[in-house]
């Protein structure tokens, strides 16, 4: 469904990508929201959590409920699936099936913060990793059942990364929330993230050292051409192997020199990870784990399903801009944040209409 990764330049400058895919294309919307936007999170039977952002940032969105005619969808209807702010603080949503179960009662006089708004939140109020950490130690989250997805309990995890290369996950599992320190700076999808970590640990061969010859008896074996190490890679989209192979790529890519070329570094190495349409399959009477958005038609007429990479973003933490492309498209369309920061009020477009654009940069 997803896969993200941190990377680090020559200078030790962080960087972060991220795909996103489903079977469908939504409507996906960038967002800018400004310095002192104002928030509320509601949950039944708890006052509302409500906040002011103390920076900016920019994100890529979508609706969290199913418009009608006579209620269309507004800004506050807008959840953050992917953003920067203008501290160089990334937050991430990537599929997790499992998140949803009995969750740890809250006194009912305490405020509580929808998981669908811990984008909003964290983006809007933190610097770094730490602060996240500390908050949510204090700020109770609970999960919310999302009618665009047909009621499912908020079925995701989230992933924080600061300028300082710090790194979290933020992991609902049966309704049960565990904070994770991120060592590798990687996230996929299911299963539970410290299972992950575990199974680095039957990948201890790994290297980007290609053995190109070997002797078997009397014979002198030879590769043809260089790129044997990759051989040992787990070669699925799963998620399972795309976690050790986005751990591969990050640890063992070259470190740029520039952040220009770290940029350019970060976009080869998302290309490992984008899928095109028909790569794999599902048919529908064979199930499978794929989110079913209301309202939408989920591939009418097709015989099956296919994921593809609806999305790619990458994020330069230190000089804050943010990279996105479609499916559609080949090339980034870069936004500063720098650019932005100044700017009062909040602005919407489709990111659809955006990648069309497609200039070096784009101005909200």
């Amino acid at each position: 469904m997803c896969t993200s990764l941190l990377y680090s330049d020559q200078a030790g400058q962080f960087y972060f990508g991220r795909t996103l895919e489903l079977t469908v294309d939504l409507p996906y919307q960038l967002v800018f929201f400004p310095k002192g936007q104002t928030f509320s999170s509601e949950m039944t039977g708890h006052p509302a959590a409500s906040f002011t952002s103390e920076h900016a940032f920019l994100a890529v969105a979508m609706p969290g409920r199913v418009p009608s005619a006579d209620k269309p969808i507004g800004l506050v209807d807008l959840k953050v699936l992917e953003g920067l702010n203008t501290e160089g603080l990334t937050f991430s949503v990537l599929s997790y099936p499992s998140a949803g179960g009995t969750q740890q009662p809250v006194e009912m006089t305490r405020a509580v913060l929808s998981a669908s708004d811990l984008g909003s939140w964290v983006l809007g109020s933190f610097v770094r990793v730490s602060e996240v950490k500390a908050a949510l130690a204090e700020q109770p989250v609970m999960l919310e059942a999302l009618s665009i997805l047909g009621g499912v309990e908020s079925p995701f995890h989230y992933v924080v990364h600061d300028a300082e290369g710090a790194s979290v996950v933020i992991e609902f599992h049966r309704g049960e929330m565990t904070v994770y320190d991120n060592p590798v700076g990687v996230m996929t999808n299911g299963p539970q993230f410290d299972w992950h970590l575990t199974n680095l640990d039957n990948y201890t061969h790994l290297t980007n050292v290609d053995g190109s010859s070997a002797t078997f008896g009397s014979y002198k074996a030879v590769q043809p051409d260089s790129g044997i190490a990759t051989a040992a890679l787990p070669s699925s989209n799963t998620s399972v192997g795309r976690f050790v192979r986005a751990v591969f790529y990050a640890h063992f890519t070259e470190k740029a020199a520039t952040p220009d070329m770290a940029v350019q570094t970060l976009a080869h190495i998302m290309n490992n990870f984008d899928r095109p349409r028909g790569a794999t399959i599902d048919y529908p009477q064979a199930g499978g784990g794929h989110l079913e958005v209301a309202g939408l038609e989920q591939g009418k007429g097709e015989p099956y399903a296919t994921e593809f990479t609806a999305w790619t973003s990458l994020s330069d933490l230190s000089r804050k801009c943010l990279y996105v492309r479609d499916y559609r498209s080949l090339n980034f369309v870069r936004f500063d944040l720098a650019e932005l920061a100044e700017t009062k009020e909040p602005k919407v477009f489709s990111l659809q209409k955006v990648a069309d654009a497609n200039p070096a940069a784009y101005s909200l």
